[in-house]
């Protein structure tokens, strides 16, 4: 039995309140929410929106997607742009 391992493309959702909206940078880092790793775009797309909708009602807080397959190999990116 072969089994097919798709390619993870990770990426990290995070968010908290920042210090002003003209700028990213939190507030504090200790309270940072660190809502998970993601196997990819898709799923922590779907993670970020769950986390951005639940804080609507605080201006400064904000979740981001970060592209860890661009960090861990950065000639993957380069490869794909071709």
């Amino acid at each position: 039995m072969s089994e097919t391992v798709q390619q993870q493309l990770l990426h990290l959702v995070i968010g908290g309140e920042l210090l002003d909206l003209d700028h990213v940078t939190f507030k504090d880092l200790e309270q940072v929410d660190i809502v998970g790793l993601f196997p990819n775009y898709a799923t922590a797309y779907a993670a970020w929106k769950a986390k951005a909708q639940q804080s609507v009602d605080n201006a400064h807080m904000r979740y981001f997607i970060v592209h860890l397959h661009r960090l861990l190999d950065p000639a993957l990116d380069t490869e794909s742009a071709r």
